[in-house]
């Protein structure tokens, strides 16, 4: 059953559910990504940046520079949502986590660096809690 795409604030914050993808993700850029398995890509000026699976990208000799988790908000929030993705960055921010943000249609995805996943979901559901306290005091 599809759940209703939010748009308030509190309730996608209250409700992100962060999960970690399996597996360790890498960012390449490439002007040929015909014959590449990417979990993700984005078409710019400049070329086409791919998220791959890491062993793949290694099968193709491609390089890259770190490694990333990737974790999915499994809240379904809606394209026109305001905030979620500040929200999002500024709790990783002030652990200086750095974040990477991908929006789906039907939830955001976020690569963090390999190193930092387990502290970037602590943080995430930290920020999920702390909404829930907030509104659920009397």
């Amino acid at each position: 059953m599809n759940q209703p795409a939010l748009r308030d604030l509190e309730e996608l914050l209250r409700t992100l559910e962060p999960v970690r993808r399996p597996g360790e993700f890498v960012v390449v850029s490439t002007t040929n990504e015909d014959t590449l398995p990417a979990q993700a890509t984005v078409t710019e000026d400049e070329g086409t940046t791919l998220v791959l699976e890491r062993h793949e990208a290694d099968a193709f000799r491609l390089g890259h520079s770190g490694t990333f988790a990737w974790i999915t908000l499994s809240v379904h929030s809606a394209l026109e949502a305001v905030g979620l993705t500040a929200a999002v960055a500024g709790a990783l921010a002030e652990r200086e986590i750095p974040c990477n943000v991908l929006a789906g249609f039907h939830h955001d995805h976020l690569l963090v660096p390999s190193d930092r996943a387990e502290e970037a979901l602590a943080a995430l559901r930290e920020l999920s809690a702390s909404v829930g306290a907030v509104v659920d005091r009397p």
